[in-house]
C-alpha cells in the first residue's frame, strides 16, 4: 500500500460478528484502518442516532468509510466486496482459480452464510438471550436449523483438508465471512462437539495472525 494512503474507518460495536468479517479482510490485505465503536440506542453515540444514520441509513454495523476514494458502504457483504474490488488486485482472498466454478464456489458459500448460518444463529441468540418471554418451540426450531447448517459446513470441510472452507493453502473471503459467526457458537450455546471438521477449521482460522489482529483491534476502537 502507498505510504500516503489514509486509513479506512470501520464502524463497529464490541459485540456481534459482522464487523469482524470486514476487519479480517482488511488485515489479510494489509489495508490500514481504524475502528470507531458505537453503542446501541438513539443517543449521540448510538447506532440509531442522527450522527450514525448519516453514515448508515439502516442503523446497523458494520459501515466502512474510505477517505482515499470517498466511498461509504454499509452491510458487511457490501463492505467486504468493496474492499476486495479496490484492494485485492492480487486475488489474495478471492476465487481459488480462474474458472466459473471457482467463482461460483466463493459466491455459494458466502450466500449460504448470509442466508442460512448467520440468520439461524442470530435467531438462536435472540430467543435464548433477548426475547421478552420464553419460547421453547421457536428456540428448538432455530437450534435445529443452526445445527443443520453446521452439518452442511462440516460436509464441505470433510471433503478436503478442511483448514479452510474452500480447498487451498490460504484463507479466502469465505472464511472471512463464516468464521466470525461460527466462532460465536459458544455464546449461542450450540455445541460443535459432533463436528470435528468445524473444530479443526475454527482452530486453523482462529490461529491466523490476521484474525487475531482483527479480534484485538475492534474492542480497542475509539468510543464514539
Amino acid at each position: 500500500m502507498s505510504s500516503s494512503m489514509k486509513p479506512l474507518v470501520l464502524h463497529a460495536h464490541s459485540t456481534g460478528p459482522n464487523p469482524y468479517k470486514v476487519a479480517v479482510a482488511l488485515e489479510a490485505l494489509k489495508v490500514p484502518y481504524e475502528v470507531k465503536l458505537w453503542q446501541f440506542g438513539d443517543g449521540p453515540n448510538g447506532l440509531k442516532g442522527p450522527q450514525f444514520l448519516k453514515i448508515s441509513e439502516n442503523g446497523r454495523v458494520p459501515a466502512l468509510e474510505d477517505p482515499n476514494t470517498g466511498v461509504v458502504s454499509w452491510e458487511s457483504g457490501a463492505c467486504v466486496n468493496y474492499v476486495l474490488r479496490v484492494y485485492d488486485k492480487e486475488n489474495v482472498l478471492g476465487p481459488r482459480g480462474d474458472s466459473e466454478q471457482d467463482r461460483v464456489d466463493v459466491e455459494k458459500w458466502i450466500f449460504f452464510l448470509v442466508s442460512s448460518i448467520g440468520p439461524m444463529m442470530g435467531q438462536v441468540n435472540w430467543f435464548r438471550h433477548y426475547h421478552s418471554s420464553r419460547n421453547d418451540d421457536a428456540l428448538k426450531r432455530f437450534e435445529e436449523q443452526a445445527y443443520r447448517t453446521f452439518g452442511v459446513l462440516e460436509g464441505q470441510l470433510q471433503s478436503h483438508d478442511g483448514s479452510y472452507v474452500l480447498p487451498g493453502k490460504t484463507m479466502s473471503v469465505v472464511d472471512c465471512h463464516c468464521y466470525p459467526w461460527v466462532y460465536q457458537h459458544g455464546y449461542a450455546q450450540l455445541s460443535v462437539e459432533k463436528y470435528p471438521g468445524i473444530v479443526k477449521w475454527l482452530e486453523a482460522v482462529g490461529g491466523l495472525k490476521e484474525v487475531k489482529a482483527a479480534y484485538e483491534k475492534i474492542p480497542k476502537g475509539q468510543e464514539m
